[in-house]
């Protein structure tokens, strides 16, 4: 599915963040955004997956099409949410939850997908990205690398369209931020639909 912008503004109060922001990003393509901080990529993000509400423009996602002159309803905000996912810089993992009940927790709430289901999923994305010996552990007691590793995963559950990735590699050191960079390699090249 591809991602169409055109003439995003976004506000936080009285401070423009985004301004008549316009672009195209074909299906199949890996883009890449780089910039100061502050420049506005997080923002970016976050409208992309409604987290942050555009006051103009419209956008094309995933199947989903926004003209932010109107409200978008919450059942459009969901819908988006279901084919788009997204990796938060901080994980945003559950930390009362071990690996595997934080991945198949949304599956099973969100997509309505059982139990077994769900565990079968989380099986195969345990072992993909190699986190299976960690599938009881809690996040507190994983590294960096391998929180964001499940944060991955759990945004896979959802088996999304389009996956959004918040400087996935900030907080870590060289050798997991290479690890991690090969993860999303691969996912661009063989997993997320083209």
């Amino acid at each position: 599915m591809s991602i169409q912008l055109n003439g995003i503004n976004c506000f936080y109060g009285a401070h423009q963040a985004l301004f008549d922001i316009t672009l195209d990003c074909p299906q199949g393509e890996t883009l890449v955004l780089l910039g100061p901080s502050g420049a506005g990529k997080s923002s970016l993000l976050r409208v992309l997956n409604l987290l942050e509400m555009p006051r103009s423009g419209t956008l094309n996602i995933a199947g989903n099409h926004f003209d932010f002159t109107k409200t978008p309803s919450d059942k459009a905000i969901r819908d988006l949410r279901r084919n788009v996912g997204m990796v938060f810089q901080q994980y945003n993992l559950w930390p009362h939850l071990t690996v595997q009940q934080n991945l198949i927790e949304a599956p099973c709430r969100v997509l309505g997908l059982s139990k077994d289901q769900a565990l079968a999923r989380a099986e195969k994305l345990l072992e993909r990205l190699r986190l299976k010996p960690y599938s009881d552990r809690y996040p507190l007691h994983l590294s960096g690398g391998q929180q964001q590793r499940v944060a991955i995963a759990r945004a896979l559950m959802m088996e999304p369209q389009v996956l959004l990735f918040d400087e996935p590699t900030a907080a870590l050191d060289p050798e997991i931020t290479a690890q991690i960079v090969s993860i999303i390699r691969e996912l661009a090249e063989r997993i997320l639909p083209r």
